[in-house]
């Protein structure tokens, strides 16, 4: 496959993650490992490095889209910047001590938790109960207990590609914010995940991980084509988010998650 036709399907991949980046608030960077993990071997990828490859490119990715996700929610005041503060320090430490662990982890076996992590996050979409939201008026989360759930986020989500929302907004909500505030929110802890652990997928990997233009296993035309289309499209999912209840879209893409778990099995 030609660069300029993988270009062409990166910026597909970017715009529908973010998308979902948006609206939901989890699930776009599950979408983009697997789709990566297809795609990045037809190109010249190492097989035996294409999952690294597609956690490392989402994840760098993530911090654009992140980035814009976060911007379209402050505007609708709907970030709790206080809470974000005292979650960062964690989620850098966890972000760089996932994907510390991630690279010395088999690919075959990377791909089984990583469509572990798809069928546990469609279970959570399918199966989670709603909440009462909180009042405008309640108090944002903060405190050291923050800090450290942000340190287990961090790490999982370096893990297993994603931006952490899957987890950051079911804590939020269960803490007593409201579902559009928690998905806000959980876009900026995305940038400093993202940050993190892309910065330890560059840093950790062996030397010539990857063929030419990466770093590490970082490979850049995927995220930056990925990231270029995300940040055009995140805004439209925010919106979408504060206009829509999201429970049928969340089923449909419950559902989603389980082809994309259940193909990274049959592929691995």
């Amino acid at each position: 496959m030609s660069l300029p036709v993988s270009l062409m399907l990166f910026l597909a991949l970017g715009a529908v993650a973010g998308v979902l980046a948006g609206l939901l608030g989890v699930g776009g960077g599950l979408v983009l490992v697997a789709a990566l993990a297809w795609l990045l071997p037809l190109i010249g990828v190492p097989q035996d490095a294409a999952m690294h490859a597609a956690l490392a490119s989402s994840l760098a990715s993530i911090v654009l889209t992140a980035a814009a996700s976060a911007r379209a929610h402050h505007r609708r005041g709907s970030v709790l910047w206080p809470t974000v503060a005292w979650m960062v320090p964690g989620l850098l430490l966890g972000g760089w001590l996932g994907s510390g662990l991630a690279v010395r982890i088999d690919d075959d076996v990377l791909r089984y938790i990583v469509a572990g992590y798809c069928l546990i996050a469609a279970a959570q979409l399918l199966l989670g109960r709603r909440r009462t939201p909180a009042a405008d008026g309640a108090a944002p989360p903060r405190g050291p207990g923050m800090a450290l759930a942000g340190t287990g986020i961090g790490a999982l989500s370096a893990v297993v590609g994603i931006g952490g929302g899957s987890m950051t907004v079911p804590l939020l909500v269960a803490l007593g914010t409201a579902p559009v505030r928690a998905v806000g929110t959980s876009s900026a802890c995305g940038v400093a995940i993202g940050m993190a652990s892309a910065v330890g997928y560059a840093l950790h990997a062996p030397p010539g991980a990857l063929p030419a233009h990466a770093v590490g296993y970082v490979y850049l035309p995927a995220a930056l084509g990925v990231a270029a289309a995300s940040v055009l499209a995140a805004p439209f999912g925010t919106r979408l988010a504060h206009r829509l209840s999201g429970e049928t879209l969340k089923r449909i893409f419950a559902a989603f998650l389980v082809l994309v778990g259940v193909s990274l099995l049959l592929g691995g």
